[in-house]
């Protein structure tokens, strides 16, 4: 009997899959390894959580979009506004900016992320969604890893769930589910049987995966925790040992020498202890000497360490040991600037050909003709920026003819320059004829008053 697709994807990529359950049990908190002993204390302080999340924040902050006309018309014009008010329309119904955050951070931590981009029938609009990268397997046209040929998404749905999207009541509490793509067609099996075959309604394949960084010559991208993960082990250690030792310090351990046998040997205020002549007793300090000095020194190494691997230095997490000029800062944050400017190349990619899938769709489903367009993604600033002195520098780049008027509100992190260019326009007109009209008047006067001089002095006007 031959096997079918869907019976194949369970033994594809095993060790993807196995690699990306271990990301996530590190990430949730499970960095132990080995079985814990007796008596043991395993403390866990997750900075590799806090790392992810830290930079995704930066990575994500301040985005969005524009699309500017390819041809030099006002016709097209207005098509490139159309497509950009679709585009925001789509992100407000989809909640993308949520999801955009929830996808980037699961990207971090597993190294792999995905969108689909489909038409919903049902509802009349384009449906976006961050499909679990778990399931998600692809094929690519020999080393060309960018061109993508065919991509299975496989999940599990109840049985009500699966009966209300596709009509079929499985014979199981739960159904596996997997949808096949290529650019032709489209197949969607139901528990490994081919329920249904048709032509690819869109004449794409509407996934787009990513990398969250790319590893030269591979599909699959990397995670950001495998190069912290030894330094957050060793940090967790460290930590619990030094515990350890503050804790023995506070309820000290009784050294008795030449002592055969104790009883009622009590550390207590005010105890007195009866032991033989020879003997010495005296309270073990774990702290003698300076020894403890000698942890908090290893774990401070520990905690630049990890800063350092995870390219977040520790004025990114809001605090500084000293007052920096905006340069300075820079400076200081050149590292995570480095990183965040390395996902950004990536994801420029994805969003736009995102976008393009909207348009796509609108175009297909409602009629819309958008022509074409350049699309575009504006990042904010990773950085605070001092607006004032910004908007300064900007007006000098715009009146040396350095800086177009759109450039600098891209800059400035304006969401929409092109309708915010076209208020201006509208206010400086009102303006400007405002100001004819005052002016016009005071001259009027003026004029009546010469010709009522000229008259008093007999002159001809």
């Amino acid at each position: 009997m031959n096997e079918t697709l869907p019976m194949q994807l369970a033994r594809l990529d095993l060790d993807r899959t196995k690699g990306y359950k271990e990301l996530l049990d590190f990430y949730h908190g499970q960095q132990w390894t080995g079985r814990e002993r007796r008596g043991e204390r395993r403390l866990i302080f997750n900075y590799a959580k806090v790392f992810i999340d830290k930079m995704t924040s930066y990575l994500v902050s301040g985005i969005h979009f524009d699309v500017a006309a390819a041809e030099d018309s006002e016709a097209a014009r207005d098509r490139a506004r159309q497509a950009e008010e679709a585009l925001y329309g789509v992100y407000e119904e989809n909640n993308l900016e949520q999801v955009d955050l929830e996808t980037e951070v699961d990207c971090a931590i597993l190294g792999d992320a995905c969108y689909k981009v489909i038409w919903d029938a049902v509802e009349k609009k384009v449906r976006v969604t961050a499909p679990d990268v778990q399931g998600i397997y692809t094929w690519w046209l020999g080393d060309d890893t960018s061109r993508v040929w065919r991509v299975a998404s496989r999940y599990v749905l109840s049985a009500e769930e699966t009966e209300l999207l596709y009509q079929i009541r499985p014979k199981n509490k739960k159904a596996t589910v997997a949808e096949v793509w290529t650019a032709q067609d489209f197949e969607l099996y139901l528990d490994n049987m081919l329920v249904e075959q048709k032509p690819n309604p869109y004449g794409f394949i509407p996934f787009i995966i990513y990398p969250n960084l790319r590893e030269p010559k591979k599909f699959w991208g990397v995670s950001d925790l495998p190069q912290i993960m030894e330094s957050q082990r060793e940090l967790n250690r460290a930590m619990s040992q030094l515990s350890r030792i503050l804790e023995l310090s506070g309820n000290p351990i009784a050294v008795l020498e030449n002592v055969e046998e104790s009883e009622d040997i009590a550390i207590r205020p005010g105890a007195v202890w009866n032991i033989p002549e020879d003997a010495k007793a005296y309270l073990l300090d774990l702290l003698q000497g300076g020894g403890v000095n000698l942890h908090i020194n290893y774990i401070d190494l520990l905690y630049r360490t990890l800063h350092d691997i995870s390219e977040s230095p520790r004025s990114a997490f809001g605090g500084t040991e000293r007052d920096l000029s905006g340069v300075a800062l820079e400076i200081e944050l050149h590292p995570l600037l480095q990183k965040v400017r390395r996902k950004r190349i990536i994801r420029t990619a994805v969003y736009n050909r995102r976008n393009e899938m909207i348009l796509k769709l609108l175009e297909k489903y409602q009629g819309m003709n958008f022509g074409k367009n350049h699309l575009r993604v504006i990042w904010g600033p990773v950085l605070p920026h001092d607006i004032t002195r910004q908007v300064n520098n900007e007006q000098v780049l715009v009146q040396n003819g350095i800086h177009s008027r759109r450039r600098a509100m891209d800059e400035l992190g304006v969401r929409d320059p092109d309708s915010e260019f076209e208020r201006w326009l509208e206010e400086r007109e009102t303006i400007l004829k405002m100001n004819r009209q005052l002016n016009a008047r005071p001259m009027r006067n003026e004029k009546r008053e010469r010709v009522l001089t000229a008259r008093a002095e007999g002159v001809e006007e």
